[in-house]
Parts: structure tokens; C-alpha cells; sequence
């Protein structure tokens, strides 16, 4: 979910109130897509980008977060294999550190839970990219169809059927994990 303010309230070309405002809602979803160490830096180049670019943003079109989530995510396109090895690596780990941290008693749990996130991390990195984006913008970080149909400047049909491919290929590989 965005913060609710008004286009006016933060001025792309106020680099710090900009930064102040939304870098910690953006670290959080670019360190879910591709780990710590490359979300800091995917979010510095992000503010960069917007600072020089923000004689193209359209107050018009709303909040300047769905537009930093656009640049964002352009900027992970590039760290595109970084993410798919991080979502392989945790399909192959079954869950990573995670999963093996705790004592026995816990262990079925943590399994189960590793397992699951094991098979839904193989299913996002076979996901085509525009599914993989939009579902990750819309899941992590809460944007909704208008927004992320914004920030990634497709229609929001495109969404719509992007969103709801995603789901689908992803309950059918949880259910199919299920059966086994």
C-alpha cells in the first residue's frame, strides 16, 4: 500500500525528502527480489535516476512512489540473473539458512515451510518477466493494478492478465507440491 499524500506533497526534485519518504519501502521490495547487497545499490541508482530524470514525471499521474517502482524495477531487469540464481539457489536450499536454523522439535515445521518456499521460489524464476514484475510489485510491495500498470507504463489489462497468469502457474506448482 502507498503512503497517502497528495502529488504535491513531495517534489521529485527535493532528492531528500524524496529519499526520506520512500527508500525504505523500495530497499524492502528490491531486497526481496534480489538480496541485500544489490537492493542497496538497485535503490541508490533509483533515486540517481529519478533525481535526473525528474523533469519527465508527471505530477498528474499521481504519487512519485508508483514512478520509483518503475525505475526500480527497469534497474532489477538488469540484475534479472541475480534474481533468478537467488530464486534457484533458494528452490535447491529448500528455503535457505532459515531451514536448518532451530531445534528438532521445530524441524517438521520449518521443512514444510522450506519446501514451500523452495517450490514457490522455482516457479518465480521460470516466470516470463512482465508476470514475475507485476506480481512481485503487487505482492511485495502492495501496489495496486493502476499503480503498478504506472510504474511499469503497460495498460492495466496487461496487469490484469499478467497478475492472474502469475497466480495461476504459481497455485498450480503449490498444489502440485501439495500432492506429492
Amino acid at each position: 500500500m502507498t503512503t497517502p499524500t497528495s502529488p504535491a506533497a513531495v517534489d521529485p526534485a527535493d532528492l531528500a525528502g524524496v529519499f526520506d519518504r520512500y527508500a525504505r519501502e523500495l530497499l524492502r521490495y528490491c531486497t526481496r527480489r534480489v538480496g541485500e547487497q544489490v537492493a542497496e545499490d538497485v535503490v541508490a541508482e533509483t533515486f540517481l535516476v529519478a533525481y535526473e530524470q525528474r523533469g519527465r514525471y508527471d505530477a498528474g499521474r499521481g504519487e512519485v512512489l508508483p514512478w520509483l517502482y518503475g525505475i526500480a524495477t527497469n534497474l532489477l531487469r538488469r540484475h534479472r540473473r541475480t534474481e533468478i540464481r537467488a530464486l534457484r539457489a533458494l528452490a535447491r536450499a529448500g528455503g535457505g539458512p532459515r531451514a536448518a536454523e532451530g531445534p528438532a522439535q521445530r524441524a517438521t515445521d520449518r521443512v514444510d515451510a522450506a519446501r514451500v518456499v523452495g517450490r514457490l521460489s522455482a516457479v518465480l524464476a521460470k516466470l516470463p518477466r512482465r508476470q514475475r514484475d507485476v506480481l512481485m510489485l503487487y505482492a511485495v510491495a502492495e501496489l495496486e493494478y493502476a499503480e503498478i500498470a504506472d510504474a511499469l507504463r503497460i495498460p492495466l489489462g496487461s496487469v490484469q492478465s499478467s497478475l492472474h497468469r502469475a497466480r495461476v502457474k504459481v497455485r498450480a506448482a503449490l498444489a502440485e507440491g501439495d500432492a506429492r
